[in-house]
This record gives structure tokens, sequence and C-alpha cells, in this order.
């Protein structure tokens, strides 16, 4: 059984949950040992956001068409075809139909599989914040320069984007302000130019935004300076231009396990269900946004302003806001002590 292998009748949420535990984005989905399809991160998102339930199953929304390998291919044939394809893994499939083997890209290739799209979207920072929940720390050091292993969270942050051709980034700052200049002007990050602009007094989530009237005319990315999203941001701009979306949330699942049984009541207290230890899943805001241009126009003038009362505003007029998906452990707020310590000891 190979560790990314799982039956037909795996539920969504139990595929995100496996490749989570496993790190990797696609599974290969066999029935005892014949091969039925493969399953990929994309395929579940798009699931989602086609509002199928996470609790169907991965038989329900495999892929009719597939490229696989034969037995009798060889290892220079199947090596072309996944370099061509940009392919994580090929299933390898015997005449009868079993799954013989699994070849993954990291074992073929030296250099990485994703060879990401370059957008060059400008993105905005926001790195005006105290920092509360990581106090004391932050009583000295201001967020964006905590160390996140040899970086900081700011530069982490920004690489990010760096690889997607972003060059152009605008931070938002008001505490100790000063210091993250000083840092930026010091150690430079290869592909990213800087525009700082100040908030005079602290603005909320969104209000520094009315300073950013006149400068960005393009659909730009929004993001807090303590959360990290592992996913390729080529796909997160590609469904909010296809989808016309004004404003596009990126959501990461939040799977919460509740150890008790939870009881159901009809009239007069009657019990009608009991659930032993149920699991709940839900999407939550991560913190990245990719906003069209003309919004910067419906943020008030210097005036405390939070994104979410831009998104309810938006959906009270009944204008088009989007929500990408991405798993539970592609997004990681690493602005609390304990999700903190959790990142950089994965990371050490």
């Amino acid at each position: 059984m190979f560790i990314n292998q799982i039956p037909p009748d795996t539920s969504l949420v139990e595929c995100l949950k496996k490749m989570d535990e496993i790190d990797q984005k696609l599974l290969v989905i066999t029935e005892g040992r014949k091969f039925i399809s493969v399953i990929s991160i994309g395929d579940i998102q798009r699931a989602i956001i086609n509002n199928i339930d996470l609790n169907a199953l991965a038989s329900e929304i495999i892929r009719g068409i597939i490229t696989v390998a034969s037995t009798k291919d060889s290892l220079e044939s199947i090596k072309a075809n996944m370099m061509e394809l940009r392919a994580e893994c090929m299933p390898v499939i015997a005449e009868n139909g079993d799954l013989e083997n699994i070849i993954y890209w990291k074992d073929l290739f030296e250099e990485r599989k994703e060879k990401l799209e370059q957008l060059g979207c400008p993105v905005v920072v926001m790195a005006g914040g105290m920092g509360t929940r990581l106090r004391p720390l932050t009583n000295v050091i201001p967020k964006p320069l905590i160390p996140v292993g040899e970086k900081t969270m700011l530069e982490t942050i920004v690489e990010s984007f760096t690889k997607h051709g972003c060059s152009d980034f605008y931070v938002s700052v008001n505490y100790k302000s000063d210091l993250i200049k000083y840092y930026i002007d010091a150690n430079p990050v290869e592909g990213a130019n800087f525009s700082f602009f100040t908030e005079p007094k602290p603005l909320g989530t969104a209000g520094s935004l009315h300073l950013l009237k006149d400068l960005i005319k393009v659909p730009f990315f929004v993001t807090n300076c303590d959360i990290l999203v592992d996913q390729d941001y080529a796909e997160i701009y590609k469904y909010h231009k296809e989808n016309k979306n004004e404003l596009t949330v990126v959501a990461a699942l939040k799977h919460i396990s509740i150890p008790y049984g939870t009881l159901e009541t009809g009239e007069d207290g009657i019990l009608e269900k009991i659930t032993e230890k149920p699991e709940l899943t839900y999407l939550i805001n991560s913190g990245l946004y990719i906003l069209e241009p003309h919004l910067l126009d419906e943020i008030p003038t210097n005036e405390f302003y939070h994104i979410t009362t831009l998104i309810n505003k938006l959906i009270s007029e009944k204008r088009r806001v989007g929500v990408f998906p991405v798993s539970e452990k592609s997004w990681r707020d690493i602005g609390e002590w304990k999700e903190y310590f959790k990142f950089i000891n994965i990371g050490s």
C-alpha cells in the first residue's frame, strides 16, 4: 500500500486530512489492487466552490480521463511524460488494471515540480498592527520582523509572492514603522520593490487602503503580515478573474472535534438524536484576499475600517464576493504563540 493510496469511498474531508498528513496534494484511488483514478487538491477545491458537501465520496468527483503509465513503458518515457505534464506522480498500471507502482517527481528530478505562473500583481501587506497576541516579544520587535527560521515574517511572506513574479509591495505600517523600514532598507529582498505607507493612526484591517487610491490600477493581493498560505497564487487569481469577483477571500478549512456526545432535542425537550464525538468542518477567513482596484474608492478616508466591513457591504449590495478554499495545513496563522511555536518547530 502506497502512502497516498485511498479507497473510492473515502470522503472529501478525509482526503484533505490525508493530503495534509502526508504533505502531498494528490491521492491515488484504488479498489483493492485495482487502479480507479486520482484526486487532487484542485479537484476538491473545485468541488467546494461548487458547493459539494465535504462528506461526499472521492468516487463522486474523480476525473474520467487521466494519464497513467504502463508496466511496459520505459522509465525514460515515463520521465519525459511527467516532465511534459509537470505531474507530481505517475501511477504505473499492469495489464490487468492493478496498481503496480507510483513514480514520484522528487525521485526523478532535482528541480522542484512547481513551475509557477508569473502574475506580476501588486501586493499589499497589512503590517501596522501592534501584534498584541505575541506580547511581550512585540513590545520590543514589531510583528513583521519576528524571526521565521533565518528570515522575518515579512520577508517570508514577500518571498512567497516574488516566486509568482510579484515585485511591487505596498506595506502599511504604524507601530514601530521606522524599525521596519530600516530593516528592509538594510536587508533588501531580491525581486521586491517596497513602498511603505503610514497609517496616521490605527485604521483597522482595511482603513489604510484609502492611501493607495491613486497608486494601484490592477487587481491586487492583500495579506495580513502574520499568515502564510501554501497555495499556487495563480490558481486563486484565475478563480477570481474567471468568476468576475470584485473581491475574493481565501478561506482555510478548519476541523473541530467535539470530545463529547452532542444532543438534538425536539418539542418538550424530547431527545431526538445523539451523536458521539462529532467533528465539524468550517471555512474560516485566512487573511488573504484579492481585490479589484475600484474598491479602493469605497474605503472611507482616514477612518477606522475593517476589510470584513467592506465584504459585508458588497454582500448586502449583492455584488460578487468569492471564496477560494485551501486545506487546513496549507494555512498558518503565525501571529499567536501556539501556532508560531508549532510552525518554527516544523521548519527546524
